[in-house]
């Protein structure tokens, strides 16, 4: 049994249940049950780490075409502060649009300040794309760049991207700053696929609470007088968690397999550079065989990382053999990260469904309670999935489009960094699963055998003739490391959680 690809998502086909057609869905109660709601209420807020804030307004944006006007709009009317802290920053044309309005508001006396990752802008934006911005007044701060003292410290990323305009308006988001984003239709190439949305309302403090976390581990905090402002005043009827992870805290890795628990309808899921672990896949397979509808959607052949894409296709068989349905999508590169259970759980960010992700870094979603806000992200979906091929285990449910072309890859393109990271926990499922002889593979897996085997024979190819080539880049690293070891040790106590952080 192989795995093929279905053209067609039957958007409208009747949804799988073996639920009472009574039975109540994600996270609601009788109207009588109060003392439940609050129980699930404590339930998501601890598993999130994250409170629940009642009285805001949510905007759903949908790619670079409606995030980024919305974006200049509230850079443009700032009196006050400017806060943008974002994964990636091309210097482009993108990247200059927005470097150019940052510039302006601070030369009109608004504090503007920029936290960018160091390894996602590596070669994406030059030094003097920074001195520019520094040169009009814009605080420019790097996060985690290399220091002698942690060698591996530079591994766990600010993967975050968000915009919070004088406190009173937040954007929560999964795109960067790039044109690959717009796309550039006069050379065929479609623009990426994203999702942000923007709040206004209470919620609004919670994203500038995050932004200052992550100024303060740059450097010194954010001045007293230009701290986040007090909550700003209900302004509509959304209830909303926001999620911001940091290393090794993983709020969304202990509530992303509670949702797939809890779902009695529907699951559905889009994410960029899919790795699921073991936990999480068997969460959406128990939902599956439960009779909820579960759906994958991931990118095709448009991924900026091609590898990244037999990476999660080595994962399909499982998640396809439990009844969960998996989609790729057929268009430029698909980077979004969303989610929506029951139409009434809904996820936007810039957290990915992998572990590097979940638990190595800097990361920021909001979680939407609401009815409204959850039809439009299905409505969304659904819109998707026509630009979307599905996976079938079965040969003869094949079907093969007419004349489809690959799309077209946009040069210099970077998502996520962790994204080699979580491969390897797939890459080592299949040939931990080989080495073993537990189960049959599909061709996506054998073509990651092949791969990791030539790998490892031209590894030992080389420490067989020429084992110098292996021995010294080994000492050097250990050398490297035990010399950290010792420094930090001598220095007992005197580095600080925020000082460690810094670069």
């Amino acid at each position: 049994m192989s795995i093929f690809f279905k053209m067609g998502t039957d958007r409208r086909s009747p949804i799988p249940s073996n639920r009472s057609a009574g039975a109540p869905s994600l996270i609601t109660t009788p109207a009588d049950s109060a003392s439940l709601r609050r129980l699930a209420d404590q339930v998501f807020s601890r598993v999130a780490g994250a409170p629940l804030f009642r009285g805001n307004t949510v905007r759903l944006l949908r790619d670079a075409a409606e995030n980024y006007p919305a974006w200049l709009t509230a850079i443009a009317s700032a009196r006050c502060t400017v806060h943008f802290e974002n994964y990636i920053f091309h210097d482009d044309d993108v990247g200059r649009r927005f470097a150019d309005a940052l510039r302006e508001r601070a030369r009109q006396g608004v504090s503007v300040r920029v936290v960018y990752d160091w390894f996602g802008c590596l070669g994406k934006a030059s030094a003097r794309f920074w001195r520019h911005l520094t040169e009009a007044g814009v605080e420019v701060r790097r996060y985690n760049s290399p220091r002698p003292s942690q060698p591996l410290g530079w591994i766990g990323r600010d993967h975050r991207k968000c915009l919070v305009v004088d406190g009173q308006v937040a954007f929560v988001t999964g795109l960067c700053l790039g044109k690959m984003w717009e796309g550039a239709a006069e050379r065929g190439l479609a623009a990426w696929r994203d999702t942000g949305v923007e709040v206004h309302g209470p919620a609004v403090a919670e994203v500038a609470h995050a932004f200052a976390d992550s100024w303060a581990v740059t450097g010194p905090p954010l001045p007293p007088d230009e701290g986040p402002a007090p909550e700003p005043a209900t302004e509509g009827d959304v209830d909303l968690r926001v999620i911001a992870t940091t290393p090794g805290t993983g709020g969304l890795y202990r509530l992303d397999p509670l949702v797939a628990s809890l779902a009695r309808r529907t699951l559905w899921l889009t994410d960029a550079y899919f790795a699921g672990t073991s936990g999480y896949v068997q969460a959406l397979q128990a939902a599956a065989r439960d009779g909820v509808d579960v759906r994958l959607l991931v990118p095709g052949p448009g991924s900026d990382i091609p590898v990244m894409q037999a990476v999660s296709r080595a994962g399909y068989r499982a998640l396809l053999e439990a009844g969960v349905r998996v989609f790729e999508w057929n268009g430029s590169m698909l980077h979004a990260k969303t989610a929506v259970a029951d139409a009434r759980w809904s996820r936007v960010g810039s957290t990915n469904l992998n572990l590097a992700s979940w638990i190595g870094n800097r990361e920021l979603d909001v979680v939407v309670e609401n009815e409204a806000f959850g039809q439009q992200m299905e409505e969304m979906f659904r819109e998707d999935l026509d630009h979307a091929t599905e996976i079938v285990l079965h040969r003869w449910a094949r079907v093969r489009p007419a004349g489809q072309a690959r799309p077209p890859r946009v040069p210099g393109a970077g998502g996520s960094t962790t994204r080699a990271a979580a491969g390897v926990l797939r890459v080592g499922n299949a040939l931990g699963s080989v080495l073993a002889a537990r189960r049959l593979h599909g061709p996506a897996e054998r073509w990651l055998m092949a791969e990791g085997g030539l790998l490892l024979a031209s590894l030992a190819a080389v420490g067989f003739l020429w084992p110098r080539l292996l021995a010294w880049p080994l000492a050097a690293l250990s050398l490297w490391m035990g010399l950290a070891l010792l420094a930090r040790s001598a220095r007992r106590n005197t580095d600080s959680p925020t000082s460690a952080a810094k670069g």
